[in-house]
């Protein structure tokens, strides 16, 4: 591990220019990059399917991303920007979105010096034919958010309030306001569990025709759920990687694809946040094979414990562990932060899109590929690939 690894080394000049503003008119239509024995390769994202190996199972994330972004004006006129980034109370996301009446959130504030604490901000909607009161009470403020109570008049769940008033938010680096267009192609087609404040969008990519030719190879989808923060957008503003404070996002597992993933004879993750579930997943069965039943892995843990089981065996012991326990789904939080050096367990090629300089998923690429990234990313610089969230496709097998 180098947790002294230099930021610097991993940026690259991104010109504005190559930073996809709207999605393609269809998702599949995108390029592919193919990486694979250190060779390059230009494709097409339709026909992936013909660089995929036979029955390889490819790891999908099946989150929703939710309209968490809320504007309200005050009665001065004075408008406050609140995005939601979890929640408080109750803490537990699926019960956030089915909540009536009210539910408090972990929130950022744009305006925040006009907001006095205590003070409730109010908005009218109308769904169907029904006027209801939309309420924002600011409760306090904490270290890096804001904690903020949403209250509504009506038997309606929070989930339906956030889709008439909320926003799809879009990533910082796509300079533009959120259009009709945004709430389809920001989600996958597949997207069942709400709870993201970012799509995981190396899947945008997918059509169903997609998945028609690699099941016509026999290859198969499994889903995880992770819910993505927005701690994905968080630069590495510190010199070195020592310094960085690695985001938490909380991810789920059913025991149904536990058991494929342990029969898997190739794994493909779809995105990085299914290739750091999958890795999570590798150290929760390292502790829990040492009678560590503690669901969480942290920033550094998986550089400081035994990494000697193999990646069937560390599922068996989790396995092992939800049937003795008759849990159907295991629930778990990571912080787990990949850069060069770590060893990787689970999947052996990954499908992702070209990452923002000095980011952590560019550090993940890194050690998933080693400095070949540096040469990846120039020619798809140079060959007029399209970056991050709206753009091309890469399919990148491991070193």
């Amino acid at each position: 591990m180098q947790k002294n690894l230099i930021i610097g080394d991993y940026t690259y000049d991104l010109p504005q220019d190559k930073v996809a503003f709207f999605p393609l008119q269809q998702r599949d239509a995108s390029k592919l990059l193919v990486y694979k024995n250190q060779r390059i390769e230009d494709g097409n994202f339709s026909e992936i399917a013909s660089y995929v190996p036979t029955e390889t199972v490819l790891v999908v994330n099946n989150t929703r991303v939710i309209e968490a972004r809320l504007y309200f004006t005050k009665e001065t006129g004075g408008r406050i920007e609140i995005f939601c980034l979890q929640p408080h109370h109750p803490a537990e996301m699926a019960m956030a979105m089915t909540q009536k009446v009210k539910v408090s959130w972990q929130c950022l504030i744009g305006g925040a010096s006009k907001w006095k604490p205590g003070q409730v901000l109010e908005k009218e909607l109308i769904i169907g034919t029904e006027k209801i009161i939309f309420k924002a009470k600011y409760i306090t403020k904490e270290e890096d958010h804001f904690i903020i109570e949403f209250g509504w008049d009506s038997d309606h769940s929070f989930s339906e309030i956030l889709h008439v008033a909320g926003n799809i938010p879009l990533p910082p680096y796509i300079k533009r306001n959120t259009e009709e267009l945004d709430k389809e192609r920001y989600q996958t087609i597949f997207a069942i569990h709400e709870g993201s404040v970012a799509a995981p969008t190396a899947a945008l990519h997918f059509t169903d025709e997609v998945f028609g030719k690699l099941a016509q190879n026999n290859c198969k989808r499994e889903h995880i759920t992770l819910h993505v923060g927005a701690g994905t957008f968080k630069p590495v503003k510190t010199e070195t990687i020592a310094d960085h404070v690695m985001h938490a996002e909380n991810f789920s597992v059913t025991l149904n694809t536990l058991k494929n993933l342990i029969n898997a004879a190739n794994i493909i993750a779809v995105g990085t946040t299914s290739l750091r579930t999958l890795e999570s997943l590798y150290w929760m069965g390292v502790k829990v094979s040492n009678g560590i039943n503690e669901f969480s892995i942290t920033q550094w843990e998986a550089y400081e414990i035994d990494n000697s089981l193999t990646y069937k065996e560390s599922l068996l012991a989790i396995l092992n562990y939800m049937q003795i326990n008759q849990q159907d789904v295991i629930n778990c939080s990571t912080s787990l932060l990949i850069i060069p050096g770590y060893e990787f367990k689970s999947a052996s090629a990954i499908i992702t899109n070209f990452h923002q300089p000095r980011s952590t998923l560019l550090l993940l690429i890194a050690a998933f590929i080693g400095d070949a990234w540096k040469n990846i990313y120039d020619h798809a610089l140079k060959n007029n690939y399209r970056f991050l969230s709206y753009g091309d496709s890469s399919l990148l097998f491991r070193k």
